[in-house]
């Protein structure tokens, strides 16, 4: 899970504010669980990992590459799970799809990366990646060339399509995430209604 942002937009820390009685990060972490044997939540240094409200079974991991945004997120989970294929996300959806994630899991085999593409574009902080991508994506750390999907050619990617992803998640909420006050107000509310 990636937790390293500063919440520019929303103007506090996003990761803890209280969503369905609980904090954010701890609402996301607690779907996590449910799909995945590890959890390593990256963080920009040790003070963040210190002030996230997480559980004793949570791995925190630093990241490697200060300033390279969700890219070094990415490389330092990568790098610092047990696991040889990892699951991720940001701090900030608390809608993840639990069928959706599975049958995403179900899509790794023969590939390096495992990618839901949304209106044509792909969505790579609620994707799938094998620790096989971990030299490309330093390649691209190094340099300073932080798209996510920079990488991608160097990789095997399997693109999963809208249709597929209509399939358990016809809303699409699994990738709504909270960035300003407006979307917090439509997290609330969706989380009063039951979602």
């Amino acid at each position: 899970m990636l937790a390293g942002g500063q919440s520019r937009r929303l103007g506090r820390d996003k990761a803890v504010e209280p969503v369905g009685g609980q904090p954010l990060i701890r609402r996301v972490l607690d779907r996590l669980s449910r799909v995945c044997d590890e959890l390593v939540v990256v963080v920009a240094d040790q003070a963040r990992g210190g002030a996230l409200p997480l559980g004793p079974g949570h791995r925190v991991a630093l990241d490697r590459y200060p300033g390279g945004g969700s890219l070094g997120g990415i490389f330092a989970g990568l790098a610092t799970m047990r696991q040889d294929w990892g699951l991720v996300v940001a701090c900030d959806m608390p809608f993840l799809n639990l069928d959706l994630l599975r049958y995403l899991r179900s899509q790794r085999p023969g590939y390096d990366a495992v990618v839901p593409v949304l209106a044509g574009r792909p969505e790579p902080t609620h994707a799938l990646y094998s620790r096989d991508c971990l030299p490309f994506i330093e390649d691209k750390l190094k340099v300073g060339s932080l798209k996510i999907s920079g990488f991608y050619d160097r990789v095997r990617v399997n693109y999963v399509p809208e249709a597929a992803v209509a399939r358990f998640d016809p809303e699409y909420l699994s990738f709504f995430n909270v960035n300003s006050p407006e979307d917090l107000a439509r997290a609330l509310s969706l989380v009063a209604a039951g979602r």
